[in-house]
């Protein structure tokens, strides 16, 4: 069993692409899905986090692992 519903591949990509790709993922999720983000982009920890507080998303996982970061949000 996954633990998210829709992924985003975001590595390589500078902010602000990271959070606008994962905003445009989003708006196509039902309520209570969950969106995993992976993402090589150190500034995208911040990003998220304030994301998830100005969206009301719920940051479910942000993790990092040899420069890479993963992110699950769980849409509102």
């Amino acid at each position: 069993m996954t633990e998210y519903d829709q992924e985003l591949d975001a590595c390589g990509l500078s902010c602000p692409l990271p959070i606008l790709r994962a905003k445009k993922a989003l708006t196509r999720m039902a309520s209570g899905e969950v969106l995993r983000i992976i993402a090589t982009d150190p500034g995208s920890v911040k990003d998220f986090e304030a994301f998830s507080r100005q969206t009301g998303h719920e940051l479910l996982e942000s993790t990092e692992d040899r420069g890479t970061f993963y992110y699950r949000l769980k849409k509102a």
